[in-house]
């Protein structure tokens, strides 16, 4: 019992690791860089984005865990429902490397439409094993529309940001 209590924080904290790491890289680059990206008006304020990626990756690493825990952990029929699940976190990560690290608005734009891709995957695949898990994953498609049509727009708006496009 007292590890299962374990594997219920690992997959819970898993999802912050990436996600605090790839603030930490690119944490410099909002202030000088994104605060003078032309954005749309409907952009949340900077504040609002690491409360809602808090609220938002517990929610998907204690799905995860429900998942894991369902199929009997690491099994063949995990195979696929964890794998995708781990593709989409690990495209997750690398948006913020290449919107903030890189500047490449190309590839953060190409990594968020394969991301929407594979978590509407995951989402598919866990609503057969766990339905709860499956519901909590639907908060995070609702703010990756928002951050894809966002990420559409500032590419759209900021030509000069594209790289080849500059001097």
């Amino acid at each position: 019992r007292g590890r299962m209590w374990a594997y219920t924080v690992g997959f819970t904290v898993l999802p912050h690791v990436g996600g605090f790491l790839g603030w930490f890289i690119s944490r410099k680059e909002i202030p000088v860089w994104y605060e003078n990206l032309k954005k749309p008006s409907w952009c949340p304020p900077r504040k609002m984005f690491p409360v809602a990626w808090t609220v938002l990756y517990t929610g998907m690493g204690y799905a995860s865990y429900l998942v894991w825990s369902d199929l009997g952990g690491c099994s063949s029929k995990a195979i696929v429902p964890l794998g995708l699940y781990g593709a989409q976190l690990a495209l997750n990560w690398a948006w913020p490397l290449f919107f903030f690290g890189a500047r490449n608005l190309n590839l953060a734009l190409i990594d968020i439409l394969c991301l929407d891709g594979l978590a509407i995957g995951t989402l598919c695949s866990w609503y057969r094993i766990n339905k709860v898990a499956a519901l909590l994953l639907v908060p995070y498609l609702g703010w990756l529309a928002v951050a894809t049509c966002l990420t559409v727009r500032i590419w759209k708006d900021n030509p000069e940001q594209k790289p080849g496009k500059s001097d």
